[in-house]
C-alpha cells in the first residue's frame, strides 16, 4: 500500500500536507576516518513509517566505534568496490530508471478514482438522497480499509498518544465538517456546479492567511483571485440546478477545508501520511455518526432504506455504498501520494486539471444542461484558480530557496 501524503486545494489530501514535516535531529560526527567510512550505508538506506533514518555505520559485532579505526583495514574506495563480484551489481529497474512513469501513474490514478467517485456518488444521491449517512459510509469503508492494512502490516501502525490526538483532532473535525457539507452540496446541485463553487476555496485560504494567521498575502495573489470570484458569480447567476442549500453548504465546505489547512500547519508529527490520514479518518467517522443519526436516522428507519432497496435492489445498494467509500478513500490517498512525489507547483497545476476533468466528465455522464454564461463563468473561475495556484507555488519555492 503506497504511503499517503496531502491533500491539495479542494481535496481531503490538502489538510494532511502540513502534518508531514519531518523533524530532524542534529547531525552527529562519525568517529571513523573517511577511508573507514567508505562502505557505510548512504542516505535513503532505510525507511520506517515513511521517515528517512540517518545512515548507520555497519561495524562487526562487538566492535566499538573507538576500536574501529585500529582494527578495520583502511582501503581506498576503489579497492572496496572491486572486492565485490561484478555480477552481484543489480541493474536499476525501469521504475527506478524512469521515475516519471511512476509519477504519471499516480496522477492518472488520482484523476481516474476522483472522477469515478464523483460520478458514483451522484448516482447514489439520485435514488438515496441522504448525504449525512453516505458521508459516514465513505469514512467507515476507509477506516475498515486502514484497519485491515494495519493488521497485515502494510503499513505498520504508528503509535499515537494524547499529544498527537490533540494535534489531529481539530484537523479531523474540520475534515468531517467539510466532507459532510460537500456531500450535502453534491446531493442538492449538479456535480459540475458544486465543483465550480468549491473553486472559491483559494479565496478563503488567502483571507484566512491574511486575517486569521496575520501573514501578508502578496497583491499578485489577491489579483489572481478576482477571476475566480467573477467566474463563480457568473456561473451561479444562470446555473439551472442552483439552490441556496447546495450553494451555502459548498461555501461552508470551503471554510471548513480552509481551517483544516490552518490547523494542519500548526500540527507537526513524525508520522507518515498513510497513518496520519488513517487516524484523521477514524476521528472524523466518530464525529460524523451522531449528526447522521439525529438528522437522518428517523427517516432512514421509516422509509429511506426500504425505498432505496426497492428502487435498485439490496445487492446493488450495498455494493454502490461500498465502492463509493472505497473510491473516496483511495482517491484521497493517491492525491497525497502524488504530492509527496512532485513539487508544489506541479501538484497545484495537477489539482486544477483534476477539477476540469471532474466537471467535464460529470456534464457528459449526467447530461447536465448549462447555459452559455454558466460555461463561460466556470472556465473563468478555473482559469483564475490555475493562475492563483501557479503564483502561490512559485512564491513557496522562492521562500524555500532563500531559506536553504
Amino acid at each position: 500500500m503506497p504511503a499517503l501524503g496531502t491533500l491539495s486545494t479542494g481535496g481531503a489530501a490538502a489538510g494532511v500536507a502540513g502534518l508531514l514535516r519531518l523533524r530532524r535531529g542534529p547531525a552527529v560526527a562519525s568517529p571513523l576516518p573517511a577511508a573507514a567510512r567508505a562502505g557505510a550505508v548512504h542516505d535513503g538506506g532505510q525507511l520506517v513509517w515513511g521517515r528517512q533514518l540517518r545512515p548507520v555505520l555497519l561495524l562487526p559485532a562487538g566492535l566499538l566505534p573507538s576500536q574501529a579505526s585500529k582494527r578495520l583495514p583502511l582501503r581506498p574506495p576503489a579497492a572496496s568496490a572491486s572486492s565485490e563480484p561484478a555480477g552481484d551489481a543489480k541493474a536499476p529497474g525501469i521504475l527506478e530508471k524512469y521515475p516519471a512513469i511512476t509519477t504519471g501513474f499516480f496522477f492518472f490514478m488520482w484523476y481516474f478514482l476522483n472522477v469515478i467517485f464523483n460520478i458514483l456518488n451522484k448516482k447514489i444521491y439520485n435514488y438515496f438522497p441522504y448525504p449525512y449517512f453516505v458521508s459516514v459510509i465513505h469514512l467507515l469503508v476507509g477506516v475498515v480499509y486502514c484497519l485491515i492494512s494495519w493488521a497485515v502490516g502494510l503499513p505498520k501502525r504508528a503509535p499515537i498518544n494524547s499529544t498527537l490526538l490533540k494535534l489531529l483532532f481539530p484537523v479531523a473535525l474540520c475534515h468531517a465538517l467539510g466532507h459532510v457539507t460537500s456531500n450535502v452540496s453534491f446531493a442538492t446541485v449538479a456535480v459540475s456546479f458544486a465543483h465550480t463553487i468549491k473553486a472559491l476555496e483559494p479565496f478563503f485560504n488567502a483571507a484566512a492567511t491574511q486575517f486569521v494567521l496575520g501573514q501578508t498575502v502578496p497583491l499578485s495573489l489577491w489579483l489572481s483571485l478576482a477571476p475566480v470570484v467573477l467566474g463563480v458569480s457568473m456561473a451561479s447567476l444562470t446555473e439551472l440546478s442552483f439552490n441556496w442549500k447546495g450553494f451555502i453548504n459548498a461555501m461552508i465546505s470551503n471554510i471548513s477545508f480552509t481551517y483544516r489547512s490552518i490547523y494542519s500547519k500548526k500540527a507537526m508529527t513524525d508520522m507518515d501520511s498513510t497513518n496520519v490520514y488513517a487516524y484523521i479518518s477514524i476521528i472524523a467517522l466518530i464525529v460524523c455518526i451522531p449528526p447522521a443519526i439525529i438528522i437522518e436516522g428517523p427517516q432512514l428507519m421509516q422509509s429511506g432504506l426500504n425505498d432505496a432497496i426497492a428502487k435498485v435492489g439490496l445487492t446493488k445498494f450495498i455494493s454502490d455504498l461500498f465502492l463509493v467509500g472505497l473510491f473516496y478513500h483511495l482517491y484521497n490517498q493517491l492525491a497525497t501520494n502524488t504530492l509527496e512525489r512532485v513539487a508544489p507547483l506541479t501538484h497545484a497545476v495537477g489539482n486544477v486539471l483534476k477539477r476540469v476533468f471532474v466537471i467535464g466528465f460529470s456534464i457528459i455522464i449526467f447530461g447536465n444542461r448549462i447555459t452559455t454564461q454558466t460555461g463561460i463563468g466556470t472556465c473563468v473561475a478555473i482559469a483564475g484558480v490555475a493562475i492563483y495556484s501557479y503564483i502561490k507555488a512559485k512564491i513557496e519555492e522562492e521562500k524555500r530557496a532563500k531559506s536553504a
